[in-house]
């Protein structure tokens, strides 16, 4: 069996000498993209595995089917970037991974104490050895109430761990999770995002939830939510956003996905031009949070995504089936 593994990480080699010598697979690796410049390493593979920001479409699909390739296993939760029909039609097994909430959940609420204890420009000023308090007041947990946009595996753990601070907590799901009824409130959408100090967004991307929350859901907010975002970019309107922190109708946003943020985060560039305009503007305001996708980003989470990866592969390699399969 061979594996043509893209955007390889350091931590995730030692796992596939690992496998390499458990179940005698053949790997060929590199830490660049799946795209046409590499897309020679997939010949005679039976699968290949990429992490989000190889973006396989109509026509890179056919040109790996041609190679012989049966699986393509994505190692992230998101599937968007695979063109999921056309992988279908073209008759390939397809895998997703799943691994811990926990990671995800901390740094969520983590996000939120930041943005509600003004801790930011607090940072800020402790950097040139300012340490007055006058704009720094913030708020307490408890006090808040707390709007959770989805509540599968990583929403439940915020509501989970969100519960023990005492806030109040209102959740919108198409699917209750009879998990955690005991700890929130489910309501629909417009009661969330009308009633919510602090607003945060778990949902997986779909046509129907693109750009969910835009002028129209934000002016139906209260004025001063915060709003955290560490799902996926396309689940907000940067423009609307911005437009919100400008007005002060959003009290503090913090985001750990951005649009267009493929070839920023994750990069070395302080010698660098930023060239995404509307990155680069909003980070400047002292409400505004960005973190460079690290959510996920814990040991745990990211030796469960190489093994999940690669288990599934094997398994649909032998069974046809795994546990993630899409």
């Amino acid at each position: 069996m061979k594996i043509a593994v893209f955007e390889i990480r350091p931590y995730e080699k030692k796992v596939i000498e690992e496998y390499k010598e458990k179940y005698n697979i053949d790997f060929v690796y590199t830490d660049e993209i799946l795209d046409e410049k590499t897309l020679s390493l997939c010949e005679n593979a039976d699968a290949v595995t990429t992490l989000g920001y190889s973006i396989l479409n109509k026509d890179l699909l056919n040109k790996i089917k041609g190679y012989g390739v049966e699986i393509i296993a994505t190692r992230t939760i998101g599937y968007n970037h695979y063109d999921i029909k056309c992988a279908k039609e073209m008759g390939f097994k397809i895998c997703n991974v799943s691994y811990d909430p926990n990671g995800v959940a901390d740094f969520t609420i983590m996000l939120m104490l930041i943005a509600i204890r003004k801790y930011k420009p607090a940072m800020w000023r402790q950097n040139v050895n300012d340490y007055t308090l006058t704009g720094l007041m913030g708020k307490e947990m408890r006090s808040q109430t707390v709007g959770i946009l989805g509540t599968g595996r990583i929403g439940s753990t915020v509501a989970k761990t969100l519960s023990g601070f005492g806030c109040k907590i209102l959740a919108y799901d198409k699917y209750e999770n009879k998990e955690i009824k005991d700890k929130v409130s489910y309501v629909d959408f417009d009661t969330l995002i009308k009633n919510s100090d602090i607003i945060t967004i778990h949902m997986p991307l779909t046509d129907e939830n693109r750009q969910i929350i835009n002028k129209v859901s934000i002016e139906k907010m209260k004025n001063g939510v915060i709003i955290v975002n560490t799902a996926r970019s396309e689940l907000v309107c940067i423009k609307d956003l911005t437009e919100g922190i400008e007005s002060e109708k959003i009290g503090a946003l913090a985001l750990d996905v951005f649009e267009n943020e493929d070839e920023i985060y994750h990069h070395y560039l302080s010698t660098d031009i930023i060239k995404n305009k509307d990155m680069a503007y909003l980070r400047q305001f002292p409400n505004v949070i960005l973190t460079q996708h690290m959510a996920f980003y814990t040991d745990n989470a990211t030796q469960q995504m190489i093994r999940n990866s690669l288990d599934n592969i094997i398994s649909l390699k032998n069974t046809g089936t795994c546990n993630n399969k899409i």
